[in-house]
């Protein structure tokens, strides 16, 4: 278990190297794609860029597991005067976290160029209200690591309105198991099930049921899985679970939700999950998340018919400088293993 555990944080750490903003997915997708194929498995590409991955099973039933692999992200929105860059949000990052980080800007002409996002009032030394001067897009800015001091030499770069930016996702992976990291929503949950595609190939095993996993792109702004293949009867969202308040999960749980901001998920399907953690002595915790939408919440409101789930590792500081155990990873993998098997 701790083998495989350490196997899945690895992959996650790789993933997350691989910048993809949504809408700016495709780098990451086609990756995926690749080690999918390698273990033998047949995938096919959505119009909007979802990968679909196919797993035969015993029965005619076929249901269907998603996880997004697009994370928060930046845009050019214009270019100042002074020839750094203003930013509009894509998704919804916790903008004060962004304070002082690294980016890459990334141009259509396919040029790279480094920089560091920044409050207006950047200085202590300069500005009176350094410390009190809110964080938000209207009063931050990105500055290029290039020789630039106005918005003609900024363009005379390639860059423009438009173009995306990737700050960096700092991701660490402790000696205890622990891994910190941007974006742990939800590419920590695209690493397991990519480690339960790998354990099924493996160890030979053919669930009771046919699946087809979605890997999702555009998760981040409301309609990742706003279609869904239409044999799919019924649909788990493995993303991250919710820390704080009063909340039960922790970050060494498997976390169930009951009801987000689309409504309560199916009440059988929940129930299921709950018998196979206590039979299994899987650490779970089932909570609400008021603030909180799924790809499966995309998926019903787009008037797919199926019974919908969420699952996932308990994730703390969501959107922003994130972290989880890779007891919570494990958790979470064991339930799907024995939910599939």
């Amino acid at each position: 278990m701790e083998m495989n555990g350490q196997m899945i944080l690895e992959f996650a750490k790789t993933i997350l190297e691989i910048p993809s903003p949504t809408g700016y997915t495709r780098d990451v997708i086609a990756f995926m794609e690749k080690k999918v194929k390698e273990l033998g498995y047949k995938t096919s590409l959505t119009n909007k860029g979802n990968l679909e991955i196919y797993v035969e099973g015993k029965s005619e039933h076929t249901k269907g597991l998603c996880a997004h692999v697009d994370t928060l992200g930046l845009m050019v929105r214009s270019i100042r005067d002074d020839g750094t860059l203003n930013f509009t949000l894509v998704g919804s990052p916790l903008s004060p976290t962004l304070d002082g980080e690294y980016c890459l800007i990334k141009t259509r002409g396919n040029k790279t160029y480094t920089g560091t996002i920044l409050s207006d009032s950047s200085s202590k030394h300069v500005y009176k209200d350094s410390t009190s001067l809110e964080r938000t897009e209207e009063h931050m800015h990105i500055v290029l690591d290039e020789k630039v001091s106005s918005k003609k030499e900024a363009e005379a770069l390639g860059i423009m309105t438009g173009d995306y930016i990737c700050f960096d996702p700092k991701t660490t992976i402790t000696e205890n198991g622990f891994i910190k990291s941007r974006f742990l929503d939800d590419k920590l949950s695209v690493a397991i099930l990519y480690n339960l595609l790998k354990d099924f190939k493996e160890e030979g095993i053919v669930p009771k049921d046919n699946w087809i996993i979605t890997i999702s792109t555009y998760e981040e702004v409301g309609h990742g899985s706003s279609y869904i293949n239409p044999a799919i009867e019924e649909l788990i969202a493995v993303d991250m679970g919710c820390i704080g308040k009063d909340l039960n999960c922790s970050e060494y749980d498997v976390s169930i939700c009951a009801k987000d901001s689309s409504g309560p998920y199916d009440y059988a399907l929940i129930s299921d999950f709950v018998d196979i953690c206590k039979k299994e002595n899987i650490n779970f915790a089932i909570d609400i998340y008021p603030y909180y939408g799924s790809d499966v919440s995309a998926a019903l409101r787009a008037g797919a018919n199926i019974r919908g789930g969420l699952i996932g590792p308990g994730v703390a500081n969501s959107h922003g400088m994130e972290r989880s155990h890779m007891d919570a990873v494990m958790n979470t993998f064991s339930l799907l293993k024995h939910y599939m098997a």
